[in-house]
């Protein structure tokens, strides 16, 4: 059966011979697309985990003999097989590529994508155009996985492989970490671009920016259109679009130049045939029978030189599974020229006049072929201040092998989080700014605790000012990069301290009496764990007021970071455009508030009840921005209360629209038309969506005002205590 062309009425198992099958027919999305999308807080959950729940990933990979293992993967590159040969008999450029691609994903405006969690194995990134062919990468090392097994994930491993690949062929790197744990379904909800066709980019620019937290310049597309923009093989387009994209994954131009030209140190490109003609559908399109594979390639042999990838056809150096400083070389020391490959493709090419080198052939080293760079290569030649990092590293050959190692070091491990995550004898002992150091803290003793507590307790400071600190505070945590949250303290400094969500006037007034208690303390505390235990002190103060004795659990370590540890415009990603928890959003957001609430929790890694408990007490402790009154459904701010789960389901209450954008509301008595409460979209959407509802009810009963507080203290002590890696819970 060929189904290649997506006409499923041919398909015995989609129409043919089995009519009805579960989960097919049409779907509720189909009658209203604009239903709000609540699976992003179901993705990765243990029903979709095949490993036993005790399973401790890093305990299984510190299990392993890393030389034995390093021995096999370095074994593999020269090992080529006959239903997928190696480029000059050595499968490190692929490799490199393969590992390139997973961790180029990453985009620092919402910390998601990445090579942390393995999602190249998934659609819709293993059927990007741009990751042609990788799907045959990941198989070549099946051998290797089946043979560590679950010690070894499929998300180290496609790093280990990049690793290994440029050490076989005389690099060496800056270092090496395990420590990344695969996910077992597709991220199906991570926001990739509007467009509904791979290699289009009409939707994603507004106003001539390209929209954000997006970090490619097409669907499909890793970073850029290596022809140029849409196609066009205008240079200096294209450094203006390198520049964007390598951006918006937090490198700066020394690093951006480094990479590119470390990476394409290596390797070739392949554009043997026009891809139309010869070229099958993607895996997540091809037949059964493919078996995970895709674009099955009938040109010829459909290998080596016969190989259709990007369209563009060449090497960059003439000794492409070699080490060495060719690239800068071919750039600089040629004249180049506009061509096209066999494909069709727009490519440069050196002039005659510059009597240029020549590459070996993929499958005949004997034979050769023109060299060739991609207009965004060109684009390091043109751009003025890419030329001046050219030319240095041109002439300083260790500045560029060290910033080069560098460079791949923070694309390949950038969303790991802080050091203490990384796993093996290969972690450099040089922690780096963008890793976010944090010094370490200072564990306190039970009466030291009692103590802090009773400074708190006693101090001025309001329930609804604590829990608000405490809450900016450790609500910036990202599960996407692990960046963020409580430990660090950083809210004290530049940016976080003057974000428009944080109230910078009335943070500075907690932070000042904080502070004064910080300093008369006899021990050593850091600000840090002190914002944390106030939330803490003012949440049990609000249980105590609702009726109950419920004492919130506290880690104390957390460490205070320095102005100087913190990577102020890195850190500046993380400023919240909206969050839902505090009834906070900027205005002229493309996203309504309920959807940018959903984004905020799946970022938080909460669940559904999680998030709806937590916006239900955050609500009655009055920790909404600025003091809004927006969502304050109770008469008693300061008692934790299921109040605002009642009156948001209470019928004798009329809910009208006060602006003409649908954004504010205004509840009122259905006899008597008093206004009763104010709200916003992010408010009564657990009223108005049915699985959000579900949820409410439960807390709304009159029998669950108990398990209200229990799943609020739960779900309150989570997010405290998130980006609390090297600290004992």
């Amino acid at each position: 059966m060929n189904n290649s062309d997506g006409n499923i009425s041919q398909c015995p198992f989609m129409g043919g011979t089995q009519k009805q099958t579960a989960g097919s027919g049409t779907s509720v999305r189909d009658f209203w697309p604009n239903e709000l999308k609540l699976n992003i807080l179901r993705q990765n959950g243990e029903a979709s985990n095949p490993m036993a729940k005790d399973f401790d990933y890093a305990t299984a990979f510190n299990s392993i003999d890393y030389a034995a293992l390093k021995k096999d993967v370095n074994h593999f590159m020269t090992n080529s097989q006959d239903w997928w040969p190696a480029d000059y008999g050595n499968y490190g450029p692929f490799m490199v590529r393969m590992a390139w691609h997973s961790a180029g994903t990453y985009r620092v405006g919402d910390g998601r994508g990445g090579a942390r969690s393995g999602s190249q194995r998934f659609a819709p990134i293993n059927s990007w155009p741009d990751n042609g062919n990788l799907d045959k990468a990941r198989l070549l090392l099946w051998p290797i996985k089946k043979k560590y097994g679950n010690k070894l994930s499929w998300a180290d491993l496609m790093i280990l492989a990049g690793n290994c690949a440029m050490e076989s062929m005389g690099f060496e790197t800056f270092g090496f970490a395990g420590g990344r744990e695969d996910v077992w379904e597709p991220e199906q909800d991570i926001y990739w671009g509007s467009e509904t066709v791979m290699g289009e980019n009409e939707e994603r620019y507004k106003e001539g920016e390209l929209e954000d937290p997006l970090g490619a310049v097409m669907m499909g597309w890793i970073y850029v259109n290596p022809e140029g923009p849409n196609g066009n093989p205008d240079p200096m387009g294209s450094a203006k679009d390198v520049r964007e994209t390598f951006g918006r994954m937090a490198m700066n131009d020394e690093e951006t130049v480094a990479l590119v030209a470390g990476g394409h140190t290596f390797g070739k490109a392949h554009g043997a045939a026009e891809p139309d003609k010869y070229v099958g559908p993607s895996p997540h399109g091809a037949p059964i029978e493919e078996m995970s594979t895709g674009w099955k390639n009938s040109y010829k042999s459909g290998v080596l030189d016969d190989t259709i990838t990007s369209g563009i056809e060449g090497a960059w150096t003439p000794n492409p599974v070699t080490w060495d400083h060719d690239y800068f070389d071919m750039l600089l020391n040629y004249d180049w020229e506009l061509t096209k490959s066999p494909a069709g493709a727009h490519q440069w090419k050196p002039t005659a006049a510059s009597n240029a080198k020549r590459a070996p052939k993929a499958g005949n080293a004997n034979d050769t072929q023109d060299l060739m760079m991609t207009t965004a290569d060109i684009a390091l030649k043109v751009d003025p201040k890419y030329l001046e990092i050219s030319k240095r590293f041109h002439k300083d050959h260790k500045a560029f092998e060290d910033a080069f190692a560098r460079a791949w070091y923070k694309l390949t491990h950038r969303d790991m989080g802080p050091i203490s995550r990384y796993l093996g004898p290969e972690v450099p002992k040089e922690e780096l700014l963008w890793q976010d150091p944090i010094p370490e803290g200072t564990v306190l003793s039970n009466a030291e605790i009692v103590t802090l507590k009773d400074a708190i307790s006693t101090s001025a400071l309001s329930i609804s000012q604590l829990v608000t600190v405490a809450w900016a505070s450790a609500s910036t945590f990202r599960g996407s990069d692990m960046r963020g949250g409580a430990n660090g303290g950083r809210i004290r400094l530049k940016p976080q301290k003057s974000w428009a969500a944080n109230n910078p006037y009335e943070l500075n007034k907690v932070l000042a009496v904080l502070d004064a208690i910080k300093k008369d303390f006899k021990g050593s505390v850091s600000m840090a764990d002190l914002i944390v235990l106030g939330g803490n002190v003012a949440v049990e103060k609000a249980v105590k007021n609702s009726g109950y004795d419920i004492s919130v659990p506290f880690i104390s370590g957390r460490g205070d970071a320095s102005q100087e540890q913190t990577d102020v415009a890195s850190f500046g990603y993380l400023e919240p455009k909206a969050d839902g928890f505090r009834n906070f959003i900027k205005k002229d957001l493309k996203l309504a508030a309920e959807e940018l609430l959903i984004d905020k929790a799946q970022l938080l890694t909460l669940s559904i009840p999680e998030m709806t408990v937590l916006v239900g007490g955050l609500r009655v402790l009055g920790a909404n921005y600025d003091a809004s009154k927006y969502g304050v459904f109770t008469e008693n701010v300061g008692t934790l209360s299921n109040d605002f789960f009642v009156n948001v389901l209470d019928f004798s209450t009329t809910w009208k629209a006060t602006s003409s954008d649908d954004t504010l509301f205004e509840g009122t008595d259905r006899k008597t038309g008093t206004i009763k409460y104010r709200g916003t979209r992010a408010d009564l959407i657990f009223g108005s969506n049915t699985e959000l509802r579900a949820v409410a009810e439960v807390y709304a009963a009159d029998d669950a005002k108990e398990l209200f507080v229990n799943d609020f203290v739960a779900a309150w002590t989570k997010v405290m205590q998130l980006g609390l890696f090297d600290i004992k819970k």
